[in-house]
């Protein structure tokens, strides 16, 4: 069996880290305008914005669409 590296940027982050790069680098504010879910409007926390991001997968798509679009800004 070979060790293959995956390509996938994704690989290896969990959604915690993913919520919690992109809450340090745009703060809730400019998520909830960028992606337009309440859970980053109302009230917002990582802990119910996993929540919710883990039983909706469209959601979970566009943060880690946006994730992956804002890697060069880490």
């Amino acid at each position: 069996m070979e060790n293959k590296k995956s390509n996938d940027p994704l690989h290896g982050i969990t959604l915690k880290e993913i919520v919690e790069q992109l809450v340090a680098y745009y703060g809730f504010d400019t998520l909830g305008e960028l992606i337009k879910i309440k859970c980053f409007t109302t009230n917002p926390s990582v802990k119910s914005s996993l929540t919710f991001l883990r039983k909706t997968d469209w959601a979970r798509k566009q943060v880690e669409e946006l994730y992956l679009r804002s890697l060069t800004k880490f």
